[in-house]
């Protein structure tokens, strides 16, 4: 089974990134998970678009959660790609 690509739009010195950050590596016992965190701040453009919403978690694309991360809702959707 391949890997679901999991990205994280963060920045350095997030308590709530460090709180999405454990709620992603607890799923990553259940899901065969991949997590790519991204800085927003070595990018203009990610900085602009979600300078206020960090954390964001993307999967396989698609924005699913940001702000406050609920473990639930990053489940639901990573359980959609084992069906």
């Amino acid at each position: 089974m391949s890997r679901i690509q999991v990205t994280m739009y963060s920045k350095d010195n997030c308590s709530l990134c460090t709180k999405a950050r454990r709620v992603i590596e607890e799923l990553s016992e259940e899901f065969p998970l991949e997590l790519n965190e991204v800085d927003i701040y070595k990018d203009d453009e990610l900085l602009e678009k979600y300078q206020i919403m960090i954390p964001v978690i993307e999967i396989d694309g698609n924005e699913v959660e940001y702000g406050i991360i609920h473990k639930e809702v990053i489940q639901e959707h990573l359980s959609k790609y084992l069906k």
